[in-house]
């Protein structure tokens, strides 16, 4: 193979986006640049202004296997082995969910909720995946001190791998354990983005989330909200006075995961919704002193 020329860097891109069209993938332009550009260690930016560019030809059959894949519903994030989540770059495996923009909704709460630049926060992250909520928290927040808790050991060696490369392992620490069983002390904020999905509507997800992303991350029992009773019983133990929680929530379920909230004593200050208005984040608080 590698005695075959190379080919231009725009003929490929047109091959490559005719795959992901055919397939029926949304933006096949910008997906075939970021397969294209990941192949053969170009940026966007080279790409467009030369599209005569060689591709060598292991990197033009690496872009072709990696569009079939894509083609076949895996998702972009994992064939590239990262997302963009608060303007950070996450690494990212068929361990953890991929991160989306609509958590950056936790994100915004959970500053405006520890806005102090310059206070040492205690945050949890409980179900932290890729590490991208709490890690995202701390980039802002520089004397802030955190703990990611997950039941996979794979997924906390994606995170641990994340908070080096943003240089946040000084700040952050991971524990594998089932939820807040394996916490003690208390903490000024949790996050969490926990398993929200009812069992019986997995099947009806896209083929993306469906048949990629990691079932124990998805599904939230019944009803979806296992997960919430579950952490929602340790709060009182786990929250200093006055600390909050700002969870994630699924289409439909803000209200239902607040009443959960108030039935454990906790004050809702506030349901945000995302940039689509979906109701995405429920904040709580335990009582001052």
């Amino acid at each position: 193979m590698t005695d075959l020329p190379p080919v231009p860097a725009g003929g490929l891109l047109t091959e490559i986006r005719t795959t992901l069209t055919e397939a029926g993938i949304d933006n096949p332009r910008l997906e075939a640049r970021l397969i294209v550009g990941g192949a053969a260690g170009l940026t966007t930016e080279q790409l467009i202004a030369r599209p005569e560019a060689p591709v060598d030809a292991v990197s033009a059959a690496f872009a072709r296997a990696l569009a079939e894949r894509r083609a076949d519903g895996a998702p972009i994030a994992y064939l590239l082995g990262s997302r963009e989540f608060w303007s950070l770059d996450f690494a990212v495996t068929g361990a953890t969910l991929v991160p989306r923009p609509d958590s950056e909704t936790l994100i915004e709460a959970a500053l405006a909720r520890c806005a102090a630049w310059d206070k040492s926060w205690r945050v949890a992250d409980l179900g932290t995946g890729s590490g991208c909520l709490l890690l995202a928290f701390l980039s802002e927040r520089p004397f802030a001190m955190g703990i990611g808790v997950d039941r996979s050991e794979e997924a906390l060696a994606v995170a641990k791998r994340n908070a080096h490369a943003l240089r946040l392992e000084g700040q952050a620490g991971f524990v594998c354990g089932d939820w807040a069983a394996s916490l003690a002390g208390k903490f000024d904020l949790i996050l969490s983005n926990p398993p929200y999905i009812p069992t019986g509507d997995i099947e009806h997800l896209s083929r993306e989330v469906r048949d990629y992303e990691p079932f124990e991350a998805l599904d939230g029992g019944s009803d979806g909200l296992d997960c919430y009773r579950a952490i929602i019983a340790d709060l009182p133990r786990l929250l200093a006075p006055g600390g909050a929680v700002v969870f994630e929530v699924g289409m439909g379920q803000a209200e239902d995961v607040a009443d959960l909230c108030r039935a454990a004593g906790l004050t809702v200050e506030s349901i945000r919704r995302d940039l689509a208005g979906v109701a995405r984040c429920v904040v709580a608080s335990q009582a001052s002193l």
